[in-house]
């Protein structure tokens, strides 16, 4: 059995719908998943229920949760989250609200740059509860500004491009503590370029943090290697996932191509006090 932990969908930066992505899930081979949108949980029922009607595959309700830090960002993912619990959706819709206001500034950059990008082709492409900068880069594409999205980051709206914004801050621990309110399992996500990473680990267990995603779409065995070492050290479960968002390009890893040891599930399972499906 296949297990792919970390997918996105319309709800956020993805491309497929929450129903769409399950039955990809199935086609490839995977038993068990998890909907992992940024900031947002407004695809998990639709995935949920679309697992329920196929009867071929689990679906863990989960976030990835953006924060950042001086160096850059970090992302916090939440496993066997109560999505429906009022104040974590609450605190959710904080967050992507400070998302609009990004966006909104970026759109008056790019403008400024003589690149005119209409709000409402925005808002289309986002089409769920989180509108991210991929629908930018996205948007701009259509209009033939950039050659790729990739290239929209580099120039444009990446963290060194002549667009880019930045947001309202949001902490990690913050983060972690958001999860743990919801009942959920905070995990750090694709850490190893994370600057000072111990230093950031050791506080973030200090604050409730459980796992580490050591299998990543874009880590080879060394850098696994070097994850699982560092999770053993502070007594973190591993999980794993492609970070699969449907982009379909060559950066992109492919859905369920991440081989995650069925003991990393039977881990994560126990300690969220689940049986395995």
């Amino acid at each position: 059995m296949k297990y792919d932990l970390h997918l996105h969908t319309t709800a956020s930066d993805g491309r497929l719908k929450p129903a769409q992505l399950v039955d990809l899930a199935i086609a490839a081979g995977i038993g068990i998943m998890a909907v992992t949108d940024h900031d947002s949980v407004g695809g998990v029922e639709e995935a949920l229920s679309q697992a329920r009607t196929r009867a071929q595959i689990a679906v863990i309700p989960g976030v990835e949760i953006n924060t950042d830090l001086a160096t850059g960002e970090l992302h916090v993912l939440g496993y066997f989250v109560n999505y429906v619990d009022r104040d974590f959706v609450a605190a959710l819709e904080v967050i992507r609200e400070s998302r609009v206001g990004r966006a909104h500034k970026i759109l008056e950059k790019l403008n400024g740059l003589g690149i005119h990008i209409e709000w409402n082709r925005v808002q289309e492409l986002a089409r769920g509860e989180s509108i991210c900068r991929p629908h930018v880069a996205q948007a701009m594409l259509e209009k033939g500004y950039v050659s790729t999205e990739h290239e929209a980051f580099d120039k444009y709206i990446g963290r060194n491009g002549l667009a880019y914004v930045e947001r309202d801050k949001i902490k990690p621990v913050d983060a972690v503590k958001i999860i743990l309110k919801a009942g959920g399992l905070p995990v750090l996500a694709h850490p190893a370029d994370i600057e000072g990473l111990e230093r950031i680990i050791t506080e973030l267990i200090a604050a409730g943090l459980v796992g580490l995603e050591t299998y990543y779409g874009q880590y080879d065995k060394a850098t696994i290697g070097r994850m699982l070492k560092l999770a053993a050290k502070y007594k973190l479960i591993t999980t794993g996932g492609s970070d699969y968002h449907h982009f379909l390009d060559e950066h992109e890893a492919p859905l369920g191509s991440v081989d995650i040891p069925a003991k990393c599930i039977s881990a994560l399972f126990a300690r969220a006090g689940k049986p395995l499906p």
